[in-house]
């Protein structure tokens, strides 16, 4: 890495390692290759080692396309050295991809993970003119850079990826809503204020409390306000720069939950998802994230067409983030976009099968895109924001990355910004694990708040039964999971007498987070066959011991479950294996619950062993007084 002040590059330096100004990105080809030839016997040892050390003949180049020397020679040119910036050179650099940043300080983030640092502003016309001479394709991790500059490059053929048309609606909020509301996007209610009168007509006819937002450089919290009546608009409006600054108004959005999507867009149109998330704010700014979001399946199909249908409106290739408002109706509204990599996306460096940083690169680079898909049951990722001022901040942040590298599927990241100030992005830790107890359990480590309780945890694992009646029986499943530590829910819920309970807990319990259900059934027997239809859920049914047959005819109605609609079961009226199934289901993708399973095992056998010990020392007539 080198950083050098802004300057032309020597036509020699630039026809040598670099492509022109107009040049488009070397694309790499992706075919499939024919069928393979039979292979020729092999020579003898001698011959072999001789044609080991000779040079490899050149393969011939393919008509037109010159030859790419691994996953693209196309460089890479990023306006801004944030830690965004940063990140996305972190994921070029494990491809061999060549990045240079253009950013004015000479130590930002970036500066030390990139092929080049030109120091410059982004925001200066002619220094990302010039900066473009160097670049393949030119992409940004920050919006707030001159789209005017990057739509005249674009004509003169230079390769900006988002489009400067996309920049140019993100970078003010107010025509970003109104090109959304265009093409049917879901908003919340807005108009556009430049007096004082217009903005109390606004007051009228939205309600208080009311949203009062900049139209430009507004993020983080910053450029946003509320008035809460009539009488706080004057000093609402000074607050943000005074109407001439340039204000809309929002109707104030009751949201439950705010929600996040990243779609990637390739060269060619096509897109990926990746899984919705939750993101938590403290301050107005993105504290943590919960990977994937606890909503319905309904919800997150709705916020991931939502969110695809809104870049599909935009231009250009890249990573995008999609900021959505749950509401107390279950409506999916747009807040916002950013046509960039996002804090929201962090989490997907340890927990997705790609990057969103990788995946922005595969897309503006024309590379097929990767899995967004979750390669770990659950994330959390938690924002570092400067607690204090300078040295004090730092030590303060030091000693939260001193716990979690203690921490058991915890990464940090550390942005390395020069400066420490309050509320300041300084870095991030993700946290992944085999389920969101798990991962918030440890994030409550993490913090040292001892707020973990696995009675408001969200259940893992719920035990059923369709009677009072069946609870001397059942109580025996949750004892063995709460000595697992394992959050469990009981209930009753009977299919004959109450079906549509029985179908509505069958059909939310993998929303809610449930993994495993345990099913008591005596008589009959149909309720563990029943929710099992209905769920996608593993089920263990217990057979409860009945008057009449004892329990036989519950054991063999759940074992002749027709094809497709299995159910597993245990021996009649034995829940505490059920609970013990229920934890090993659970400990296949968790070793620490696998530990504690080992833990069991050797207990139980050492209590053999001690029974066999004192058995053979003193006799069976002492052993059984």
């Amino acid at each position: 890495m080198r950083a050098r002040l802004l300057s032309a590059p020597s036509a020699a330096s630039t026809a040598s390692s670099l492509p022109s100004a107009g040049a488009r990105p070397r694309r790499a080809v992706w075919r499939p290759r024919g069928p393979a030839a039979a292979p020729p016997p092999p020579p003898p040892l001698s011959l072999r080692a001789r044609a080991s050390m000779q040079p490899a003949a050149p393969l011939p180049e393919r008509q037109g396309v010159p030859p790419v020397h691994g996953v693209s020679n196309t460089v890479v040119g990023v306006l801004g050295g944030g830690q965004l910036g940063k990140m996305l050179c972190q994921a070029a650099s494990q491809m061999g991809i060549k990045m240079v940043i253009l950013d004015p300080l000479q130590g930002c983030p970036a500066s030390s993970v990139c092929h080049e640092h030109v120091v410059g502003s982004f925001s200066d016309g002619d220094a990302v003119r010039e900066f473009s001479k160097r670049c393949g394709v030119l992409t940004v991790e920050i919006e707030h850079v001159d789209a005017a500059t990057l739509e005249k490059l674009e004509k003169q053929g230079v390769d900006c990826e988002p489009k400067a048309s996309t920049i140019t609606i993100i970078q003010d909020k107010y025509r970003q809503k109104k090109h959304f509301s265009k093409f049917g996007i879901p908003l919340p209610d807005f108009m556009e204020v430049d007096t004082l009168h217009s903005i109390e007509e606004a007051g009228e006819r939205f309600g208080y409390p009311l949203m009062v937002k900049s139209k430009r450089l507004a993020y983080d919290g910053r450029g946003n306000a509320v008035a809460q009546k009539k009488e706080d608009l004057s000093s609402v409006v000074a607050s943000l720069g005074g109407f001439e600054h340039g204000l809309y108004v929002e109707r104030w959005t009751p949201f439950v939950k705010e929600l996040s999507v990243i779609v990637a867009r390739s060269r060619d149109g096509s897109t990926v998802c990746y899984p919705v998330v939750e993101t938590i704010h403290k301050d107005n700014i993105c504290h943590i994230v919960e990977a994937p979001a606890e909503v319905s399946a309904k919800i997150k199909k709705s916020a991931t067409d939502v969110a695809e249908k809104a870049i599909k409106s935009l231009e250009g290739a890249g990573v995008f983030a999609v900021e959505l408002f749950l509401t107390e109706d279950d409506e999916i509204l747009l807040n916002e976009v950013a046509p960039r990599p996002h804090n929201s996306g962090h989490h997907t460096i340890e927990s997705c099968y790609t990057s969103q940083y990788e995946q922005h690169l595969r897309a503006i680079l024309g590379i097929p895109l990767g899995d967004p898909s979750m390669k770990a049951p659950a994330a959390i990722m938690y924002n570092i924001l400067g607690e204090d001022e300078g040295e004090a901040g730092f030590f303060l942040a030091h000693q939260l990355i001193e716990r979690a590298l203690n921490i058991p599927g915890a990464s940090v990241h550390w942005y390395a910004k020069p400066e420490m100030r309050k509320q300041r992005k300084m870095g991030h830790i993700t946290i992944v694990g085999p389920s969101k107890a798990s991962v918030k359990s440890r994030l409550d480590k993490l913090l040292q708040r001892d707020t973990y309780d696995p009675k408001k945890a969200s259940p893992r694992v719920s035990i059923i039964m369709g009677s009072d009646s069946d609870l001397n029986v059942m109580k025996d499943a949750e004892v063995i999971l709460k000595k697992f530590n394992i959050p469990v829910e009981t209930t009753i819920v009977s299919a004959h007498r109450t079906p549509e309970r029985m179908y509505d807990f069958a059909k939310s319990a993998k929303d809610r987070g449930v993994e495993v259900i345990i099913a008591g059934a005596g008589g009959a027997a149909h309720l563990p066959g029943m929710v099992a239809s209905l769920t996608s859920l593993p089920v263990i049914g217990v057979p409860v011991k009945t008057q009449s047959l004892s329990g036989l005819d519950s054991l063999l109605s759940i074992v002749q479950m027709p094809k497709g609609i299995p159910v597993a079961t245990i021996a009649i009226g034995n829940a505490e294996n059920a609970g013990l199934l229920a934890v090993k289901m659970l400990a296949s993708r968790d070793p620490e619950l696998t530990d504690k399973v080992l833990k069991y095992q050797d207990d139980l056998r050492d209590m053999v062993l001690e029974k066999a010990e004192r058995l053979e020392n003193i006799g069976w007539e002492e052993y059984l007084k």
